[in-house]
């Protein structure tokens, strides 16, 4: 393996770790990706490579969601045989994360292309500046409803934050955690929604992009370098999920308000 190749598997390691720790939190990975290729001379890394890093902290997610996901998929299809009353909720639940799935769902196809075609840096500091704000603004609020509490149109409210996520420098889990806390809901009943959201949005992207990874022409000649950064992402994507999870169970949001503000500001001045 020769020097250029192992640069490379650094290069795409720390695009691994850059993805996987900005995942989870409210700063957006797409946008900090962008950054990150264009700081280490990478330039935009393609479908398959998104696809890749996407699929990990997909994985990721999944493992620290598990009971969850099968508590709900059980008790789902246990309300749906019996109707029992005692499964109501969590069938509701499934039921509101399909319903905020949908808009970005939507979007996602017809506009993918669009928005990965109309994007630059001052973009991402614009939209990271936004997101502060909103950031900024739910900071001090104290929601009261559970997942027994969640109406069809706090599914929906969120489901169109999360579409709006759809633009690098929007960060999806701020988006989706900033709408849930503006409808009310409790901080820890807004970061499970916004992440079972995440699961079908981010399953549906590999789906659709399953055929795109097939016929890439360099994926056998990045096969090493493409798993360096997989492992990378998978891995930190798991930790900075429970380091944000600690976070946001002590309400200390409003500290990624001020790393939007100062990245956004430094991209607008060195881009």
């Amino acid at each position: 393996m020769g020097e250029l190749d192992i640069l490379l598997i650094v290069k795409m390691i720390i695009i691994g770790l850059v993805q996987g720790f900005t995942e989870p939190i409210p700063v957006s990975s797409s946008g900090h990706v962008m950054i990150v290729s264009e700081i280490l001379g990478l330039g935009e890394q393609g479908f398959t490579f998104a696809i890749l890093t996407n699929t990990a902290s997909l994985l990721a997610i999944l493992y620290i969601y598990r009971q969850d996901i099968v508590r709900l998929a059980i008790n789902s299809i246990r309300y749906l045989k019996t109707k029992n009353p005692s499964y109501k909720s969590d069938f509701r639940f499934v039921c509101f994360v399909v319903i905020g799935t949908i808009p970005a769902g939507v979007l996602g196809i017809f506009l993918k292309d669009y928005i990965a075609e109309n994007v630059s840096m001052t973009t991402i500091a614009v939209m990271l500046f936004v997101t502060g704000v909103a950031l900024w603004l739910i900071r001090n609020i104290k929601g009261v409803k559970g997942e027994r509490e969640i109406k069809i149109k706090d599914a929906f409210i969120v489901g169109l934050g999360q579409a709006v996520a759809l633009t690098p420098g929007i960060s999806r889990s701020g988006a989706t955690i900033i709408s849930a806390i503006a409808v009310g809901m409790k901080q820890d009943t807004a970061l499970r929604f916004s992440f079972m959201l995440y699961i079908p949005v981010s399953f549906g992207g590999v789906i659709l992009g399953f055929s795109d990874f097939l016929n890439e022409p360099n994926k056998i000649d990045l096969a090493i370098p493409y798993l360096a950064a997989f492992i990378a992402t998978l891995l930190m994507t798991y930790f900075a999920m429970k380091w944000f999870m600690g976070i946001m169970k002590n309400g200390k949001l409003v500290y990624f308000t001020y790393y939007c503000f100062i990245v956004g500001t430094l991209l607008l001045i060195f881009f």
